[in-house]
């Protein structure tokens, strides 16, 4: 048993590292908790980063479900990027990390729409907490890319 709580417990600092982590946040002097900022860039559309903040809670088995993100165009994005995309309307995890040892994670959804030429990106915890689901959202308009397309609706 003494193992398993070893193992469990060195897994959770592990889980905390984060190659992609800019920023660490300390919540105060009494509190093992801190607010992460990591950087992502979109693994398709290159020109795209986003930063999401959350809660860590080090000595914990399980992580606040609180999240947010902020996505903004970094770099060129162009039709042949969108082509590798799902364009599905619930679109495709692109980000997922670990929040507790048992199920819960952090997900980033990109989600395409067509129709304002837009991409989002969600945020969500998978656990339910308090009632809820608690997600965000990010959004980063095509307008003045080169993948930006006048909708066919538009046009008539």
């Amino acid at each position: 048993m003494n193992k398993i709580l070893s193992i469990l417990f060195v897994s959770s600092f592990l889980v905390a590292c984060d190659n992609n982590e800019v920023a660490d946040v300390s919540l105060g002097l009494l509190t093992t908790k801190d607010i992460k900022i990591s950087v992502l860039k979109d693994p398709l559309i290159d020109g795209v980063t986003c930063h999401i903040a959350n809660v860590e809670a080090d000595l914990d088995f399980a992580d606040p479900s609180d999240m947010s993100i902020s996505c903004r165009q970094t770099g060129e994005i162009t039709p042949a990027m969108l082509a590798n995309i799902d364009m599905s309307k619930s679109g495709e995890v692109v980000f997922k990390k670990s929040k507790s040892i048992l199920f819960k994670s952090l997900k980033i959804r990109r989600i395409f729409d067509a129709e304002s030429q837009t991409l989002m990106y969600l945020s969500y915890s998978t656990k339910e907490t308090s009632g809820s689901y608690k997600h965000s959202l990010s959004t980063v308009p095509l307008w003045g890319t080169k993948a930006y397309s006048i909708p066919v609706a538009t046009i008539q």
